[in-house]
């Protein structure tokens, strides 16, 4: 695992804003449920890094503000430990895909000043979630521009390949596999039942193999027998 260790001239960047990663439990719930299904999507390939309310500084500049999306995905650079994302560390590639996860103290303003970050600094998709309204939205660049994607319920990312679905009242999204990402509670329950499933298969092939064992037994019992009667 790749460590990004800090200087001196790092500590004018400082590692944290000060701020929550989340307001209330439902935004927490979603940014670990998406931060964390995104993980395990690219967990074989080592240049995706994942990282949740991770400062990003776009430029070696106090002038600029850093950012902390909720969760974002960097490909090219190596997975490992930051205390924040420094972009003139990593070959200066900016994070290609953000997700911000609203919470009742989020405003119009706020937000507006975000998507203008993230045009100005390169990200190239946008995922924008409001769990209280329901609400999805999501921008593509396109040139110099993030545009909004006219319809989010089945829209694929082209960079992830998830897809997004907004019926019965909840965001629901899909690996590219059409496996649908679970919470971590969830996905211990999964792997229980798996577990459950396949004990129940060894029980099952055991019996099996012992009726097999039986019924060869018999056999034998009758060949003995009828061995006996020809001589």
């Amino acid at each position: 695992m790749t460590t990004f260790f800090r200087t001196d001239a790092d500590l004018r960047f400082p590692d944290s804003d000060g701020k929550p990663m989340a307001d209330n439990t439902e935004q927490f719930r979603w940014i670990v449920l998406i931060k964390e299904n995104l993980e395990i999507l690219f967990a074989d390939q080592p240049n995706v890094f994942v990282a949740g309310d991770l400062l990003w500084f776009p430029v070696k500049s106090r002038l600029i503000s850093p950012v902390a999306p909720d969760t974002m995905v960097v490909f090219g650079r190596p997975k490992g430990r930051r205390g924040s994302y420094k972009q003139w560390q990593e070959d200066n590639i900016a994070p290609q895909v953000v997700y911000e996860i609203l919470s009742p103290s989020n405003n119009a303003e706020e937000m507006e000043r975000k998507l203008e970050f993230y045009q100005t600094y390169g990200v190239e998709e946008y995922y924008q979630y409001d769990p209280d309204r329901y609400e999805l939205k999501g921008w593509r660049r396109l040139g110099e521009q993030l545009l909004p994607i006219a319809q989010m319920d089945g829209w694929t990312s082209p960079l992830l390949g998830v897809r997004f679905a907004v019926g019965n009242h909840e965001l629901v999204i899909y690996r590219p596999d059409g496996r649908q990402f679970l919470s971590p509670v969830e996905l211990e329950q999964r792997a229980e039942q798996e577990r459950q499933r396949a004990e129940q298969e060894r029980q099952r092939a055991e019996q099996a193999e012992q009726q097999l064992q039986d019924i060869q037994a018999l056999l034998q019992q009758y060949r003995d027998r009828f061995g006996e009667l020809d001589s």
